[in-house]
């Protein structure tokens, strides 16, 4: 999940609730590497509960688009 919300959030554009929050991890990440460090532990917990959030949102909306594949309950496990 981590990793498919890191690449919806690099390569997808959009406006709305979800891409602000795409906007947020990326300022975060941003600051990181132009610091040349590595996230703090409360970065990486931010950052991880914004990707978990933004997965379940994500998949809501293709649920309600219609998508039989979408499941936002994997983010739960």
């Amino acid at each position: 999940m981590q990793d498919v919300e890191q690449y919806r959030g690099h390569y997808l554009s959009g406006k709305g609730p979800i891409f602000a929050l795409y906007e947020t991890v990326k300022a975060i990440v941003d600051v990181e590497a132009r610091e040349g460090r590595y996230l703090t532990d409360r970065e990486a917990a931010l950052v991880q509960g914004i990707r978990r959030r933004t997965f379940v949102m994500f998949e809501e909306q293709l649920q309600r688009e219609g998508d039989p594949g979408a499941d936002p309950t994997i983010a739960a496990s």
